[in-house]
Formats: C-alpha cells, sequence, structure tokens
C-alpha cells in the first residue's frame, strides 16, 4: 500500500508540476472561469456518463457510491480502498473568421480516496472546479491594438462526503464542499498620436479571492430485471450556494517595449469599499443530474444522463462585459465493454473500452449567441499490478467544438488527452493467526 501511495503523489506532482494553467479558453474570461470538473477519466471516456457505480473506481459526482456494502470484500476478509488520481493535456486550434492561432494546456484534474467501512463509506479528496487562462487582443478601425486582455486562476473545490446503503441497491450520500481559489485579470487600455503608440499606456489589474462552502446530495440505485441484465440508475443534486468574493482592484502607468513586455512605472490602489465592492457576494447555481443505463454487470454497460444547471441566476457585480447568463445543460450517452474480466491468459480481455458523445449548452450568450460544446470521446481501462485487487490505468481521448464564429466569436475545436490511476489496496484485513 505504501508503494502505491508514493505513485500516487509523484502522479500528482508530477501532473501539476507541468502544467499550471487549467485552461487557454477565451470564453474562460466570463464569470469565475470554464468549468473544469466533469468527473474522472472513466467518466469523460464515456461522453461524461457518471451514474455507473463499481468496486474498483471512484464516481467523483455521486457521494451514494461511497457506500461500503456495494464494494467487492474478498469473502469478508477485507475490503479495497481505492484511490484516483487524474490529469490531462488539451490541444485547441481557435478560429475566428478574421484569425487563427493554436494554444494548449496541460493539468492536474483531482485526487481522491474512498474508503468503505461495511454498509457505510466516506470519500475525500481536491479537484480543480473552474479555470482562467485567457490571452486576447482587441483591435480599433485601423487594425492596432485597441485593448489587451490577460487572466488567470480558478476555482478549487476540497470536499469530504459520506455514503450509506439503505437497503440492497439502494444508497444515499453527501459531500461537504469547500470552495477556494482567486482570479486574477488584467487589462490595458492603448493610447497613439498621429497613428503611433504614445509613450505611456494605461493598466487595470483586478484580483478577487473566492471561497464558500456548498453540498452535494446524491441517490444510486441498481437491481437485477434478469439473470444477466442489471439496471443502474442515479439521481444527484447541488443546491444554489453563495461565494465571497474579496476584491482588489489598481490602476498603473506601464511603458511597453517592442517585444510587447510591459514595465510599471506608477500604481494606484482603487478604494473598491467606497463603492461597495470590496466584498461581493457570487451566486454559485443550482445543478440537478439525472440518468439511467442498463448492461450485464462486469461485461457490458450502457446509459444517458442529463444535467441542468441554474446559470441565469449567475451575477458578478465587480465585471461588467458584454454577456448574459442563462439556464445551462447538458446531455451525455455512453457505456464500455469488458471482452472477459476474469482472463489471465488474453491480457486485452480485461481490458475495459469505452466510449461516448455529448452535447451541452454553457449558459453563457455572448452577442446573442449561446455558446454550445460537443464532444465524442474513447477510453480503455489498463489493468495494473495484483490482478485480485483490479487496480487499472486509464487512458481517454476526446475530440470536440465549443463555441462559434458568429458574431464576431471564437470557434473552438479541441482535443482533449486524459491519464489516470486508479488503485485499489486491502485494508482492514482479519489477522488469521495471532
Amino acid at each position: 500500500m505504501i508503494k502505491k501511495l508514493v505513485l500516487v503523489f509523484i502522479a500528482v506532482i508530477a501532473i501539476h508540476g507541468y502544467g499550471q494553467q487549467g485552461t487557454t479558453s477565451p470564453y474562460s474570461f466570463y464569470g469565475i472561469g470554464s468549468l473544469k470538473f466533469k468527473g474522472t477519466v472513466e467518466n469523460r471516456s464515456m461522453g461524461g456518463l457518471s451514474i455507473y457505480n463499481d468496486s474498483i473506481h471512484v464516481n467523483l459526482r455521486n457521494p451514494a457510491s461511497y457506500a461500503g456494502e456495494n464494494l467487492a470484500s474478498w469473502g469478508g476478509e477485507s475490503r479495497p480502498v481505492k484511490f484516483a488520481v487524474g490529469g490531462s493535456y488539451t490541444s485547441t486550434d481557435l478560429k475566428s473568421n478574421k484569425s487563427s492561432d493554436k494554444a494548449s494546456s496541460t493539468s492536474f484534474d483531482y485526487l481522491a480516496i474512498n474508503i468503505p467501512l461495511g454498509k457505510f463509506g466516506f470519500g475525500f479528496g481536491l479537484l480543480p472546479f473552474t479555470s482562467v487562462g485567457y490571452k486576447l487582443e482587441s483591435l480599433n478601425s485601423g487594425g492596432s491594438i485597441d485593448n489587451r486582455f490577460e487572466g488567470e486562476g480558478g476555482l478549487n473545490k476540497a470536499f469530504l462526503g459520506f455514503g450509506y446503503q439503505l437497503a440492497k441497491g439502494l444508497s444515499v450520500g453527501v459531500d461537504f464542499q469547500y470552495n477556494f481559489g482567486n482570479v486574477q485579470n488584467s487589462i490595458v487600455a492603448y493610447q497613439y498620436s498621429d497613428g503611433l503608440p504614445t509613450q505611456y499606456q494605461s493598466r487595470e489589474n483586478n484580483r478577487s479571492d473566492l471561497s464558500g462552502l456548498n453540498l452535494n446530495f446524491g441517490l444510486s440505485y441498481k437491481t437485477m430485471i434478469s439473470k444477466k441484465l442489471e439496471l443502474v440508475s442515479s439521481l444527484a443534486y447541488n443546491p444554489e450556494s453563495v461565494l465571497t468574493s474579496k476584491n482588489e482592484r489598481s490602476i498603473s502607468t506601464i511603458t511597453i517595449n517592442s517585444t510587447g513586455q510591459e514595465f510599471e512605472r506608477n500604481t494606484i490602489e482603487t478604494d473598491l469599499g467606497a463603492i461597495g465592492l470590496q466584498e461581493t457576494d457570487l451566486v454559485l447555481p443550482s445543478k440537478f443530474s439525472i440518468g439511467a443505463g442498463i448492461g450485464e454487470p462486469r461485461k457490458w454497460f450502457v446509459g444517458a444522463e442529463t444535467t441542468f444547471l441554474k446559470t441565469s441566476n449567475f451575477s458578478n457585480e465587480l465585471f461588467s462585459n458584454d454577456t448574459s447568463y442563462e439556464d445551462a445543460y447538458s446531455f451525455s450517452l455512453g457505456g464500455f465493454y469488458i471482452p472477459q474480466y476474469n482472463s489471465f491468459s488474453r491480457y486485452w480481455k480485461r481490458m475495459v473500452y469505452r466510449a461516448g458523445v455529448r452535447a451541452e449548452n454553457t449558459g453563457l450568450n455572448i452577442n446573442n449567441q449561446s455558446i454550445k460544446e460537443f464532444g465524442i470521446s474513447f477510453g480503455v481501462g489498463i489493468p495494473v499490478g495484483d490482478a485480485r485487487l483490479l487496480s487499472n490505468a486509464n487512458l481517454g481521448f476526446e475530440i470536440g467544438k465549443r463555441g462559434t464564429k458568429n458574431n464576431n466569436l471564437i470557434q473552438e475545436n479541441f482535443i482533449n488527452f486524459q491519464l489516470s490511476l486508479s488503485l485499489n489496496d486491502r485494508w482492514f484485513n482479519k489477522r488469521k493467526y495471532d
């Protein structure tokens, strides 16, 4: 077990150290960034489908999955403790009606542990929830830079969840989530004289430190409807919650050299308290998801899930921009196939093959255009280590599109590569000999 813990933390450090910026999407300019968390690599490889629970993978979307007796126990002598860590790499082609560009980002996605204790179980972990990372320029009628926008940061979640099995196949759970992080952005306004940039330009710097609590409730039910077929259903609900945002703003006079490097000459701190913006509240919208599927245990599964977010209630008093928010929704369809889970002669037969598709309205409405997202995903689970513990490495691949080129907006064509480790170990073994 110690070796596996070391492996987990080495993976976290390597992934987190390699890429600090979790997104390069221009749409992370709005609100508190682009939604980063879409589930584990296993979920994302099935189009974001998160309704299926089993004994060897952590499900971070529904705390009912923590319930202990849903997990394998090897004859009652021990139960597997589940570890999960994941990261991703994204390559994006950005296109507008006038230009195009390329960008990439690498990020740590989650670290979680699930410990079963009879009918009861609990889980805890850490994950990025939203991410901000953009560099944008607006041009004037003469084709010169009018404004330059840059932003970074995001919101993280630390969670502790509990699940309990009410009856055979029926489990409930709750996550207690602490949100924390910051969003930083700057706006450089260019000044010109006789068509040439002046010696000094102005820059506005903003920083918001975010914190707050919220809950996530879950319900999971599975039952055999024939000798081979199992029905699985799931429901999760996040009530609306409030984030506290402590804000800072400063105005700087800067000079910019020929390579675009900025040099600060003078800075004045803005008194946001005088205009009631030093501390503001941001509403995290309520979220409701429901799904169901059918399959043969340890063989195949196919299901569908839909999610609704009340993003029309979101507002940000500190920053005003040409955008509005509408209710968001998403739909996922996916599943998996295992040729023969207990095969010891053919390694590839124990691999898990996953695929899915998803369609999403992000809730952003810019220039009267709803920003939508679409993705097709594939993945494979590769057995590693002791065959009895069913640990695995999971690879995921997704191609998709976000946004549109209509109304002077930007279309993103992206490719995501994801990697996770799902490690299982025995705890609470009963001693056979004293």
